[in-house]
Parts: C-alpha cells; sequence; structure tokens
C-alpha cells in the first residue's frame, strides 16, 4: 500500500497541481494586496474617501454603534458594504486572472504557430550522414 501511494503522490499530476496551488495562493495574495493597497484606496480618492468595508445595516434596535465593528458587538448587523467590497475584490482578481490566461494564451499560440523546419529530403540525409561519418573519423 506504502508503494502504491509513493506511485500516486509522485505522479506528474499531483505535483503538477501542489505546484499549482502553491503558486496560486502566492498569486491571490499579489492580487488582493494590489486590490487592498491599491485600487481601493484610489476608489477611496475618487469618491472623497469613501470606505465600503464599514458600511451596515443594522437588524435590532440596540445597534447605534458608527463602525461595524462596534455595531457587531452590539447586535445583528448586515454588513452589506464588507459583501460589497469582497464582491468588487473577487471581480478584480477574476479579471487579472482573466489577463493573465489570455497572455499565457497568446504566447502559447505563437509558439505553436512556429513553422516547424522542413524534412530532409533523401539527398539531405545522405549528405548530413555522409559528414557525421567523417567527423567520427
Amino acid at each position: 500500500m506504502l508503494e502504491e501511494f509513493k506511485k500516486f503522490a509522485l505522479k506528474g499530476n499531483v505535483v503538477d497541481l501542489a505546484v499549482g496551488v502553491i503558486i496560486g495562493a502566492a498569486f491571490g495574495a499579489i492580487v488582493n494586496s494590489l486590490v487592498a493597497d491599491i485600487i481601493m484606496p484610489i476608489i477611496g480618492a475618487v469618491t472623497g474617501g469613501l470606505d465600503f468595508s464599514n458600511y451596515f445595516t443594522g437588524l435590532s434596535k440596540s445597534v447605534t454603534a458608527t463602525n461595524l465593528a462596534d455595531a457587531k458587538k452590539q447586535g445583528a448587523v448586515l454588513a452589506w458594504g464588507s459583501f460589497l467590497t469582497l464582491t468588487l475584490n473577487f471581480i478584480i482578481v477574476a479579471f487579472v486572472l482573466f489577463l493573465v490566461i489570455r497572455l499565457m494564451n497568446q504566447l502559447k499560440a505563437k509558439q505553436e504557430a512556429a513553422p516547424e523546419p522542413a524534412a530532409m529530403s533523401k539527398d539531405q540525409q545522405l549528405l548530413t550522414e555522409i559528414r557525421d561519418l567523417l567527423k567520427a573519423k
């Protein structure tokens, strides 16, 4: 059973998947930083300092706080601003991934479109063999 597990774990597909997950997590962190540290502050500056993540609607009369953290301590809240921020984050991440995959597909298409060298004629093959034999002597 251990040998069978070793064969499974060391197959190319499993290793490729593991590498993909690790790179995906690192890429996700980069894109999240892009959104949180660059794009959202620009949106905030354009909208006059608007911070969507702190918008909420209290679901009980006991909620009187003005920020989300304190409001959650007071009772049930509908944190729609946080949802809006995460939705915007998702859209930006999906768009960045779309651009990366599109670029990769274009590069792959260019590589596949590169013409392969034409097959050698019989004369060329014979001359190549003669050349190789002469080099070997």
